[in-house]
């Protein structure tokens, strides 16, 4: 007798996508289980194969856990802003938007076709306006806050300021990098750009110029064909 697994396979992934086995609700009653993959950069026409050797192990413990009563949360989403995305497009001369669209499309299938249990109503891409909105909203607290070891919470930039100017920062105790003492004379006959300087190293985060490891080819070399059986 012959198996057809193509067949029964795709039988079953319409059973389980029409029944949404996998999909979570708040169940109080039972144990947490949250089991978060890499999400997938849709730089490419198919998977990075280390995609789905990495999701394979997660897959096998978050089926474990739910064996073992757990109520466990194993969502996908796509990773699908930066250079990866942005180097795709040029590649191909498209939007990015486009080919960001059609990848993820092609990313699904496959996803689909391997049978993980992901959850996919929890689905997210890092390129939706409705969730990088949040994103670079807390950039942007980040960016306009300091960390106060005397009150042990994050403070607003502009009182900081305040601080350098009656006194400079002789008396402040704060998660900094800035390692030089100055009163508040000198911190008023400073350039706006100085001043800029010396704050970012107090910022919870900072803009600042580096050298980043980085492979404009890897992303594609190894990626795998949709038109696979995969």
């Amino acid at each position: 007798m012959t198996y057809d697994f193509k067949k029964i396979e795709q039988k079953w992934r319409k059973r389980w996508d029409d029944d949404q086995v996998y999909r979570v609700e708040m169940e109080e009653s039972r144990p947490k289980c949250y089991v978060l993959d890499m999400f997938p950069y849709p730089s490419g026409a198919g998977l990075h194969v280390g995609h789905p050797l990495g999701y394979i192990a997660s897959d096998i413990y978050s089926r474990y856990k739910r064996l073992q009563g757990f109520n466990v949360l194993h969502p996908i989403g796509y990773d699908a802003f930066g250079l990866p995305a942005e180097q795709y497009a040029i590649e191909t001369g498209q939007h990015p938007a486009v080919t960001t669209a059609e990848n993820i499309a092609g990313y699904q299938k496959q996803l689909r076709r391997i049978g993980f249990s992901f959850d996919l109503n929890r689905e997210l891409r890092t390129s939706d306006p409705s969730y990088y909105k949040w994103t670079q909203w807390a950039f942007i607290e980040f960016f306009n806050h300091w960390y106060d070891l005397e009150s042990g919470r994050a403070e607003p930039i502009e009182t900081l300021k305040g601080r350098f100017r009656r006194e400079g920062n002789r008396n402040v105790r704060a998660a900094s990098s800035y390692e030089r003492l100055f009163d508040e004379k000198t911190w008023l006959g400073m350039s706006e750009d100085e001043q800029q300087s010396v704050l970012s190293h107090y910022r919870l985060v900072y803009l600042d110029d580096s050298l980043v490891n980085w492979c404009a080819n890897i992303c594609h070399n190894t990626s795998l064909s949709n038109q696979s059986d995969i």
